[in-house]
């Protein structure tokens, strides 16, 4: 489908500045707000949203739990004693991709800097997943069906015992496509967090574009953190600017829907990994779900893996769920790591598409760098030409740019980046040492990355000194821009994946070398062939590059 089609089919106002129209016909399809037919799509599946049913912790609440020191929710019940928990850690910090928001526990390898005195951030760009939500019908794993299992098996005859038993009177009671109440907090606290650290560059004087997809959990998401940065009245500082997210549309925030690879097992590669995973971690935990059954001769580790990913969703959309505590602190790290491998073969370097999920975004990010119109070659077309070609709808002068994403597409944005500090390959045996494509902290619900860049007087030394008094900069030299990167609050060493970089000990990367070396990774996608060769579907750990 041509990269010119326009977003449209939604009907609401949301308005700034010298947009501010008088009625909703005059508004531009682009920048209506409500939902639309594109509100609940994943791919080809449709499904409604709906919320969940309202949580109950005051009365369900198990806490404290029997001899463990009571801890208050805030608002989620994530204290849950787990066997074998190290003192101090939280199952919470490593269920991947559904891992409520945290700061990155433990930083990308470098240090944490303030900015240099007299030095000022000039820009800043962010892009943001949505916040904790419901199950969807396009999850690889089918929990919306759950209930449908445990119904299945107990109109067989079978009943639960021991620590099982509460599935014998088990409700689901999880909504589907929408974010929950944790995920619009989540998402109204990191715009006050944002606010908070970026607020002063905000230009009135410049009608502010903010963008995000039709999927409602995307509407909600950037509305939420709209609210949170600018106010209840944040229409009036922000133009909200809405892609079409459904199959065959050119659209940077949802790579994937056009790119063909990537709907066909091609795209997939690690999803089948991940399941080979599972079978080897959850070996023990399914036999112990087997002995707490009568008539179990059918529950498999699939069965096992559902009930465990429902621990995450019942605890995002419900505030506890009772699935946490059925499984062993090793085996949540396993739960991490299955995730780890699936990210690493869809979306990472192990994947023969993400470079080219991810390299609209990248083409989008050094057009704005430039200030001029993304400028892809007719081969590497991946971003809306007609809404990337109008100062309405693409805008080059701001000093805030604020898009709204997807987990799966964020990690290829990080792979189309060419930052393989993410590269290293992860083996089915045992999960690497100190490996770095860790979900939980790259992709947690409310994930963020942002990218900012720093005007100085003069260059900053590479290799700061700890003195207290020594000046940061170089005794000679010129104004220098800057590159610092975050992820999840904790600076990415650019100079780690890319060598033109060097070897800083705060991350940062001069702009122009940041600028040469992101033209090189736009090659390097191969957006084409990656998207729409007929090649062999690759074997995990052939791809090491992101692209075929």
């Amino acid at each position: 489908m041509s990269s010119k089609l326009l977003a449209f089919g939604i009907a609401a106002i949301v308005s700034a500045g010298s947009l501010k129209p008088t009625s909703t016909s005059e508004l531009a399809d682009y920048f209506q707000t409500s939902f639309g037919p594109y509100a609940a799509l994943m791919g080809e599946l449709k499904g409604p949203t709906q919320v969940g049913s309202a949580p109950f912790l005051a009365q369900t609440n198990p806490a404290p739990f029997g001899n463990h020191p009571y801890v208050p929710n805030t608002p989620i019940v994530t204290d849950v004693p787990i066997i074998g928990q190290v003192d101090g850690a939280e199952i919470f910090k490593y269920m991947g991709n559904l891992s409520p928001y945290m700061p990155n526990p433990s930083g990308f390898g470098v240090e944490e800097y303030p900015l240099p005195p007299g030095s000022n951030i000039t820009q800043m760009y962010m892009i943001h997943r949505h916040g904790s939500r419901y199950p969807t019908f396009g999850d690889p794993v089918p929990v919306v069906y759950f209930h449908t299992r445990i119904s299945e098996l107990l109109g067989n005859g079978t009943r639960f015992t021991g620590n099982l038993s509460f599935l014998n009177d088990w409700k689901y009671e999880l909504g589907t496509e929408e974010l929950t109440a944790l995920g619009r907090q989540q998402l109204f606290d990191s715009g006050v967090l944002h606010w908070f650290n970026y607020g002063r560059l905000y230009d009135s004087s410049v009608p502010l574009i903010a963008r995000t997809t039709t999927e409602a959990r995307m509407l909600q998401s950037a509305e939420n953190f709209l609210n949170g940065f600018f106010g209840p009245n944040w229409t009036q500082n922000v133009t909200l600017e809405v892609l079409i997210e459904s199959s065959g549309f050119n659209n940077s925030l949802a790579g994937n829907e056009a790119c063909n690879n990537s709907h066909t097992d091609r795209g997939y590669v690690g999803d089948g990994v991940s399941t080979q995973w599972r079978n080897k971690y959850l070996q023990q935990a399914t036999e112990r779900f087997r002995q707490s059954m009568t008539s179990n001769a059918n529950w498999t580790i699939e069965d096992t893996y559902i009930a465990q990913t429902m621990c995450p969703y019942e605890t995002v959309g419900l505030g506890y769920s009772p699935f946490c505590s059925l499984f062993t602190w090793d085996e949540w790290l396993g739960f991490g790591y299955s995730l780890d491998v699936s990210y690493y073969g869809s979306f990472g370097f192990g994947s023969p598409v993400a470079r080219a999920l991810g390299i609209g975004y990248v083409e989008e990010l050094v057009a704005r760098l430039l200030h001029h119109y993304p400028q892809p070659d007719d081969d590497s077309i991946a971003v809306n030409e007609t809404l990337d070609d109008n100062a309405r709808t693409f805008p080059l002068d701001q000093t805030l740019y604020l898009d709204f994403s997807h987990d799966t597409n964020m990690v290829a944005v990080l792979t189309a980046l060419g930052l393989t500090q993410f590269a290293e390959f992860l083996p089915l045996s045992d999960p690497p040492l100190n490996h770095q494509l860790i979900t939980s902290h790259l992709v947690p619900f409310a994930g963020r990355l942002n990218i900012e860049v720093i005007k100085t007087s003069r260059p900053v030394l590479a290799q700061r000194s700890e003195q207290p008094g020594d000046s940061v900069y170089e005794s000679t030299g010129d104004e220098t821009i800057y590159v610092h990167m975050l992820m999840n609050q904790r600076t990415i060493p650019l100079g780690r994946s890319i060598p033109e970089c060097g070897q800083r000990d705060d991350g940062w990367c001069e702009l122009k070398t940041f600028i040469k070396a992101q033209k090189e990774n736009i090659v390097k996608a191969n957006y084409q062939e990656s998207c729409f060769g007929d090649y062999p579907v690759p074997a995990y750990g052939n791809i090491t590059s992101g692209a075929i």
